[in-house]
């Protein structure tokens, strides 16, 4: 498999604590990878180390071939990794669509002389970001919302669109914080289908869950973090059944 993503010897600490401990892990093309762990592991610093919002103190991160490891978090969104937030961070005030609109990267229209001189091949792709973004509602379930402002989404539904505004930015590799921490059963397996279908379309994963059933039944791979260190790594019944993993929980 090609290595999409390659994070080597990562380092971050805060305050004196090590969130991440010389880590290392690859993606590969079109596989979702599960990172677990206990609160405190250094998950969401790892996400946040790969799409620029802090910065590692050593090591590197490298993207289809390219060292990102210092570049903002909006040339990073550019260059195909997207991901969401436990928060979410939805525009709750704009409508579910206009949401999804703000993701895709082929927008010209914020420029400011596209602004006055707004031409026909600009038009063309805002009406096409449209089309694609009904596309996404209709595949997902939630066309009808469409219109609806986003705050007024259930908690579930609010999940779903955050997964939608990743998918409008048509990335490479997505990184999902927790994409059904605290949703029906229901949703959980509309949000397991849509992300079980990405590795076919060209996409990779890498998820944080804590719900192991999700994790065991959606990954290709999982890697259990603890105190910012890779403890185990491999098939979900290889890291399951690690005694490492196991003292880790007990203790």
């Amino acid at each position: 498999m090609n290595s999409l993503l390659k994070a080597e010897n990562v380092h971050k600490s805060f305050n004196g604590v090590n969130a991440l401990n010389n880590f290392s892990c690859d993606v590969h093309e079109n596989e979702i990878v599960g990172l677990i762990g206990p609160n405190g592991a250094g998950k969401s610093t790892l996400f946040n180390v790969i799409t620029g919002f802090i910065e590692s103190e050593n090591g590197n991160i490298e993207f289809i071939g390219k060292v990102i490891t210092k570049y903002p978090s909006h040339k990073i969104i550019k260059l195909g990794i997207s991901r969401t937030f436990q928060d979410l961070r939805l525009i709750k005030q704009m409508s579910v669509l206009d949401n999804i609109l703000l993701c895709f990267n082929n927008q010209q229209g914020e420029e400011l002389q596209n602004i006055i001189f707004k031409s026909n091949s600009i038009a063309k792709v805002e009406e096409e970001n449209k089309l694609k973004a009904h596309d996404l509602l209709r595949h997902a379930g939630i066309e009808e919302k469409a219109n609806d402002l986003a705050g007024t989404l259930s908690y579930g539904q609010q999940k779903l669109l955050s997964i939608i505004c990743c998918l409008a930015a048509d990335s490479k590799l997505l990184l999902l914080d927790e994409p059904i921490a605290g949703i029906n059963p229901e949703m959980r397996e509309k949000i397991l289908t849509i992300i079980s279908e990405l590795p076919s379309k060209g996409k990779s994963v890498i998820l944080i869950e804590h719900d192991m059933d999700f994790t065991m039944r959606i990954c290709n791979r999982l890697i259990f973090m603890d105190a910012g260190y890779k403890i185990s790594e491999g098939t979900p019944e290889k890291v399951r059944n690690d005694p490492k993993v196991i003292e880790a929980y007990i203790q």
